[in-house]
């Protein structure tokens, strides 16, 4: 068996073991036959479809949106501490989904699809000011700028979101109950809300999967194999933050996922784009359905915000990477 089958298998299994761990756990337990059967039980089908099985999906097109876009973002900058939330990119997101709650904006023809289109602006306005004043300050582009510039927007960003949170009244409790991250409650609409943008991020990327290989020896070989590095680049960028968008606009900011999926999928699988870019969605998607079934479990009935756990994953993961680059004195995206 080659090594790229057992990867898919591994990843096919740890998804599906998820998925039915999300949907059976809970207050109350279900039995995996209600799947196949809803017959069997219809008040836990009830349970099962309408409530448990939105919530796991969602979470699960959350964690592979971040997880595929953080693995480009990392084989574009060529390293493994670039991700969404390092880049400011889910901050700019953040903002865009805020001020369409704290101004109730609903633009014409898109209704329901307001809130991601605006999380899409605000996080690709970012990327694009992140990208713009790092080349400002260092021609050359090296990493630590970028990502210093990052945490630079971010916390601006951050603090816009703290004016708009001091100025709310009624909208107060729904803006920070969606800022710490979370994917309960929301049902099938908000499955629907998001699914057509990652489709559409996810497929972005995936057309440029040789071209991320390429750009890993530098943009000059890349040139130099016919690649047209200034075209791709933007494409990677616009489908990076389309997927970061559509994750933010029905989660929350949920951070470390696409810094710490990808770099885990990369160490154990290898680093071809061709398979670490879907390897990176199957895990990504299995690790957030995880966090949330914890995140609602660990002290039940109170839940836990789903950017608490994975918070406390990803930040020692940050500081492994950081260390394992440090001593290495490489970057090996």
């Amino acid at each position: 068996m080659s090594k790229n089958l057992l990867a898919y298998i591994v990843s096919l299994l740890l998804l599906g073991g998820a998925i039915v761990l999300g949907v059976t756990i809970g207050t109350v337990t279900i039995s995996p036959v209600v799947l196949w059967n809803p017959a069997s039980d219809a008040a836990a089908a009830n349970i099962l479809w309408n409530i448990r099985m939105p919530r796991v999906v969602l979470a699960g097109l959350v964690g592979a949106a971040l997880a595929i876009a953080g693995a480009a973002f990392q084989g574009l900058l060529k390293n493994p501490l670039a991700d969404p939330y390092t880049l400011g990119v889910s901050s700019g997101a953040s903002v865009g989904a805020v001020m369409t709650l704290f101004f109730g904006i609903s633009l014409p023809f898109l209704g329901s699809f307001t809130l991601p289109v605006m999380s899409m602006a605000g996080a690709l306005m970012t990327m694009f000011l992140v990208m713009g004043f790092a080349k400002l300050v260092d021609r050359s582009m090296k990493m630590e700028t970028v990502i210093l510039t990052g945490i630079i927007f971010s916390s601006f960003l951050g603090s816009l979101i703290s004016l708009m949170i001091a100025l709310t009244g009624e909208e107060l409790r729904q803006i920070i109950g969606w800022l710490l991250g979370s994917v309960s409650m929301r049902g099938w609409p908000y499955v629907q809300m998001a699914l057509p943008f990652i489709i559409i991020g996810s497929f972005v990327l995936w057309l440029n999967r040789r071209e991320l290989n390429a750009m890993l020896f530098g943009e000059e070989r890349a040139q130099h194999l016919g690649v047209d590095v200034k075209k791709r680049k933007l494409a990677i960028l616009i489908g990076g933050s389309v997927l970061t968008g559509a994750a933010v606009a029905v989660s929350g900011t949920i951070g470390f996922v696409g810094l710490v999926v990808p770099h885990m999928t990369r160490l154990v699988w290898g680093s071809d784009y061709r398979h670490l870019l879907p390897l990176s969605f199957m895990n990504g998607a299995a690790l957030l359905i995880v966090c949330d079934l914890a995140a609602r479990t660990i002290i039940s009935p109170t839940e836990l915000p789903i950017g608490v756990i994975t918070a406390f994953i990803g930040a020692p993961v940050f500081a492994f990477i950081f260390f394992r680059q440090r001593k290495g004195g490489t970057s090996n995206a």
